[in-house]
């Protein structure tokens, strides 16, 4: 089966608008979600096709079951919504700290959660991560301890919800992205240290997703996708 619709947790921007862009593309029927319903109405037209858009705050995960109560059958489920905190040990800011836990690992599981009884055998779940788990740098003290986190979210997720497929994929520096415009001196400095001589691209992204969302083998992985950063050169 191939029916059923395709829901992008955070498709208003970078990454996980690329994944919704693409199965617009393939003439599917796409949820996107962000926190700002003008900017989500806007995307969703932007991306055309079936696509359509639901407003929600992943920070506030009381309010997410309402706000999917309309989303039909789901097929395959990408949560890719993110917000960068600077938190150091020596400057911890417990608000910001709070938010982004409760934004990716607790949102995360709410929206798997509320969508449980529209999830089918073959329905699959891809979560984005981020190398920072592995790389820390100054202020990553939330980002890298919730990028460990995820890939426990998808063995206890794995686990819970057999045979439901569940991965996570872990960007590396991703050249072409917003987040990275303009920075040419910092991204001349990360690619200089990959065994490949370049940085990931956005599609490159798009691709691997795809990958891990389609293929039926993929079952609780946790892939990097980082153009050889994080290898020996």
């Amino acid at each position: 089966m191939s029916d059923g619709v395709v829901v992008v947790v955070g498709a208003t921007a970078g990454l996980g608008k690329e994944v919704a862009r693409h199965y617009a593309g393939a003439d599917r029927d796409v949820v996107i979600t962000g926190r700002d319903e003008a900017r989500v109405k806007e995307v969703a037209d932007e991306l055309g096709g079936k696509t359509t858009g639901v407003a929600l705050d992943l920070s506030r995960p009381n309010e997410i079951a309402d706000a999917l109560r309309g989303v039909g059958d789901v097929h395959r489920l990408v949560l890719a919504g993110v917000q960068r905190d600077q938190n150091t040990m020596r400057g911890y800011d417990v608000d910001a700290a709070i938010r982004l836990v409760t934004l990716k690992l607790v949102g995360y599981t709410e929206v798997v959660h509320a969508l449980m009884d529209r999830l089918r055998d073959d329905s699959s779940i891809l979560i984005f991560g981020g190398l920072a788990k592995e790389h820390p740098y100054p202020g990553s003290m939330t980002v890298t301890t919730i990028n460990h986190g995820v890939d426990g979210l998808v063995r206890s997720l794995t686990f819970e919800l057999a045979p439901i497929r569940v991965n996570a994929i872990h960007p590396g520096i991703v050249e072409d992205s917003p987040f990275w415009g303009g920075k040419t001196e910092a991204l001349d400095g990360h690619r200089a240290r990959t065994t490949t001589g370049r940085l990931v691209q956005m599609q490159d992204i798009v691709d691997a997703a795809v990958m891990m969302l389609e293929n039926p083998s993929i079952v609780g992985a946790e892939l990097r996708v980082d153009a050889g950063w994080s290898l020996p050169l």
